[in-house]
């Protein structure tokens, strides 16, 4: 063997490009070697491209094997469907060198076929693509159970094109793609997909490749579903079983709770003495628990119709009086409960109410000097703040910390009872505001159709938080929808002119909460978005665009990217790669590089439309506090 063709193994051994092997038959004739000798050195120049193709062709079905056993060990600890069909699609856009891939499957119900998992794609509208049966490459896939391929999608015409498809295909930039189905047994559930933004031939072992990952998809898809029906056939056998093992002591159990309540009404016990003796006589654990206070059981109060309901392994009977949540009681520790148990803890629940009831009477007064002292902090600016504060003192309030404002308003819709219901909505919220303005160490009064509530901010505690809390909590007391807005926190110490000012903003707060379709929830003026900023007293701008598009711009500081820039492009194109790339003058996968990044640092929704409209608003605003800067 010839030092050139020895060069050859050399270029083996260390992987070289092919362009490489060209190398040693140009230097030999450089040096002027004979015909013998050049045609012996392409001759090896010949086997070493063959033998470098084979090892190609090994390393990548070594990879394409690697990669359908990690898919084949996944589906062997199934615990997550859609972290094994990410898993499939990253596998597919990998080992067939695509710029995109995705799964589709089919909605029986709707008769079409829908995009379910995605990798690579940076455009909203493809993302929420659907095809109907027989409509496009997919859509024809799945109708038809056979792979399809094209090297250049707008060309081909074996499918039926359709606007809002190939509107979808060419804001990605879609170009070649190929769909296998996903089959179980003789029916066609989805479709997986590669493709790629330019023209590409798709070889037939990249067809089988691909088939193979969408088999095990489907495998993955049917094997999820019989978990499901598996755990819930479980579920309900030890449900049977656990009934029939206490059936036998559950009429002595009732007798002997029967007799504890009674015995505790008549000595004057309190509620907590009622949670106790049911837990001793169910033999588990029993809690009262408030309505704005979450459970253990993490228990939604919604307002139940006096039965006990089950929440996981925990049972749940509401405490109700006149239509009002007043709490429930939750029994712990019994995943089935004997029907006769289950009518137990509802007459327990029952007997709570009575004493909550009792317990509310005679607080009603305290809750009258509680208004009468808002009021006038409202309402009469010239009242000494020194015998305010006293009269704080009296009721456990301290006027001298930090507060927040909140109008609540009730948002139940019109019914036949006209004006009546409202007034009997107005005085119901205004006792379960009340109360919780009682157990808060604040105040609550009644004003403008609503009521208003002071309440004292603790550690950590923001404005908006309590909003969401108070609506929540007074919602589920009421078992109607309840909008909450929030003030800006009171400075301490709270005066007449502090506390007016801040009901305001609280009000405009509420009326936007509504007027914004946004009905049963509490929030402050940062919550709205760019909104708030004409509902504050003071408009926080640089906020406002820190918090939408900060993460962006900050990345454009530190790494002297142009992400922002990218954006602005994006949204003027109509939020189309294609036209954005146009516009920036760089190629479509800088684009989709640079929409994947903005993607991860603004979250998964920053293409929504509300979303969309205040990252837009940010862009504006950014773009002329900086003109005002230069």
């Amino acid at each position: 063997m010839s030092h050139e063709q020895a060069s050859y193994l050399e270029l083996l051994a260390r992987d070289a490009p092919a362009e490489a092997y060209d190398r040693p038959a140009l230097l030999a004739r450089a040096e002027g070697a004979g015909p013998e000798t050049l045609s012996g050195l392409e001759r090896a120049k010949q086997l070493a491209l063959r033998v470098r193709a084979e090892l190609e062709g090994r390393r990548r079905r070594e990879a394409e094997l690697s990669a359908l056993f990690e898919t084949a060990h996944d589906l062997a600890g199934l615990r997550d469907l859609d972290a094994v069909l990410r898993a499939i699609v990253q596998r597919a856009r990998s080992l067939l060198g695509t710029e995109v891939a995705y799964l589709s499957l089919n909605d029986p119900a709707a008769g079409d076929t829908y995009m379910r998992v995605t990798e690579g794609s940076v455009s909203a509208r493809f993302q929420q693509l659907r095809l109907g049966m027989g409509e496009g490459l997919g859509g024809l896939v799945a109708q038809t159970a056979r792979p399809y391929v094209t090297d250049s999608y707008f060309d081909d015409e074996r499918f039926q094109h359709t606007r809002a498809i190939d509107s979808g295909v060419r804001d990605e930039g879609l170009v070649a793609i190929l769909g296998v189905p996903l089959t179980l047994g003789s029916q066609v559930i989805g479709v997986l997909f590669a493709a790629d933004r330019r023209a590409r031939v798709f070889e037939r072992e990249q067809v089988a490749l691909l088939a193979s990952f969408a088999a095990h998809a489907a495998v993955a898809i049917d094997t999820a579903n019989l978990l499901a029906e598996t755990r819930s056939a479980l579920a309900e056998l030890e449900r049977a079983n656990a009934i029939i093992r206490d059936h036998s002591a559950v009429i002595e159990r009732a007798s002997d709770v029967h007799d504890r309540l009674t015995e505790l009404v008549l000595h004057g016990g309190g509620v907590h003495d009622v949670a106790g003796a049911v837990s001793e006589v169910l033999d588990g654990t029993v809690e009262f628990a408030e309505p704005d206070a979450p459970s253990p059981a993490g228990v939604e109060f919604t307002g139940a119709d006096g039965h006990a309901v089950r929440h996981g392994d925990d049972w749940v009977a509401a405490v109700s009086a006149g239509g009002e949540l007043l709490g429930a009681l939750v029994l712990h520790g019994h995943p089935a409960l004997d029907p006769v148990d289950r009518r137990t803890l509802e007459r327990a629940a029952m007997v709570t109410s009575l004493l909550l009831l009792a317990r509310r009477s005679a607080g009603e007064v305290e809750q009258r000097v509680r208004g009468e002292l808002l009021d006038d902090l409202l309402d009469a600016p010239g009242r000494d703040p020194r015998l305010l504060r006293e009269r704080a003192a009296r009721l456990r309030a301290d006027l001298d910390a930090p507060h927040v404002v909140l109008a609540a308003r009730i948002d139940a819709p019109p019914t036949g009872g006209g004006g009546d219901r409202a007034t009997a909505d107005r005085q119901r919220l205004r006792s379960a505001a009340s109360h919780l303005a009682a157990t808060r160490h604040g105040l609550a009064a009644t004003r403008d159709g609503g009521t208003v509530l002071l309440l004292p901010m603790g550690p950590g505690d923001s404005a908006s938080e309590l909003a969401r809390q108070t609506a929540k909590h007074l919602g589920g007391t009421l078992r109607e929808p309840v909008t909450v807005g929030a003030s800006a926190p009171v400075e301490a110490p709270a005066t007449p002119g502090s506390v007016h000012a801040a009901y305001a903003e609280a009000r405009r707060c509420v009326e936007a909460l509504r007027l914004l379709g946004r009905s049963g929830e509490g929030a402050a003026a940062p919550d709205l978005g760019f909104l708030g900023l004409l509902l504050a007293d003071t408009g926080d701008i640089e906020g406002f665009v820190h918090r939408t598009i900060g993460p962006v711009a900050d990345y454009d500081e530190r790494r002297g990217t142009d992400l922002v820039r990218t954006l602005d492009a994006y949204f003027a194109g109509g939020m189309s790669p294609a036209r954005t790339k146009d516009e920036l003058h760089v190629h479509v996968n800088t684009v989709a590089q640079r929409l994947e990044r903005i993607g991860r640092l603004l979250g998964e929704d920053w293409q929504s439309p509300p979303r969309a409209l205040e990252i837009q608003l940010a862009l504006r605003l950014h773009a002329i506090s900086g003109a005002v800067a230069r």
